[in-house]
């Protein structure tokens, strides 16, 4: 599988960027992992839209499904000019009313996915586990041929996470926050958390992600280092796995 990072900020995109979002190719499958605001603009870089097969969601917040509707626009657009043909699937959680807007105009469907949900597509496989963020969202684990990606959504401390990341060639992890807020926010992990689950889970490389707009990101790299020994990769858009 290939995953090129599309978006990695929090809350909001910076200029000419994007939130929450991933690209993973398998086979013939075009998978976008999130869709956060300014997703899909920058998504184009990398494959046309109508390439796009299924979309996988966390969680119903913006900065990870803000650009869901406009995706659903472009589907019927081009399923009437002709451009695209079949549906598109959307999965998604069914704990929030945003599940219902998945499922629109014909043109794209919404499935539900919980910590039972195993898909497959061809080789590939996705299960989940629930994080611990304010609002129900979910962890993801990508396994094909032996390789596995791990992708933490958001949350706070939680031993699942480090069950969904366990032995993972790459664990794409949120990086909120600094550790001198530890215990000053609710929702998000610190740096030396996010290290600290890395080790746990002997992870083989640790990307950060989800990053705060203030501070020297840098910092977060430095303060996940204290706790991981291995390799550890800042996102920024472009930036490709190739496992």
């Amino acid at each position: 599988m290939k995953v090129t990072v599309v978006g990695y900020w929090g809350a909001y995109p910076e200029k000419n960027e994007a939130a929450t979002g991933y690209l993973l190719q398998s086979g013939k499958h075009n998978i976008l992992i999130d869709c956060g605001s300014g997703v899909l603009s920058k998504v184009q870089n990398y494959i046309p839209l109508t390439e796009i097969d299924t979309v996988i969601l966390s969680h119903y917040h913006g900065d990870h499904f803000g650009d869901i509707s406009c995706l659903q626009y472009q589907v019927g657009y081009t399923r009437s000019l002709g451009k695209r043909s079949g549906t598109l699937d959307i999965y998604g959680h069914n704990l929030s009313s945003e599940f219902n807007k998945l499922t629109y105009g014909g043109g794209t469907i919404g499935k539900k996915i919980d910590e039972r949900t195993v898909l497959r597509f061809g080789d590939l496989s996705v299960s989940f586990k629930w994080g611990n963020h304010p609002v129900p969202c979910l962890a993801m684990r990508f396994e094909e041929n032996g390789k596995v990606l791990a992708y933490s959504g958001d949350t706070e401390w939680s031993d699942k996470i480090v069950e969904i990341a366990e032995n993972a060639d790459v664990f794409i992890c949120e990086c909120n926050l600094f550790n001198e807020q530890f215990g000053k926010a609710k929702g998000h992990l610190t740096a030396g958390e996010v290290g600290k689950i890395a080790k746990m889970a002997n992870v083989k490389k640790l990307v950060l992600t989800h990053f705060p707009h203030y501070g020297d990101l840098d910092n977060l790299v430095k303060e996940a280092g204290e706790e991981f020994s291995g390799e550890i990769v800042k996102a920024e858009s472009g930036l490709v796995f190739e496992l």
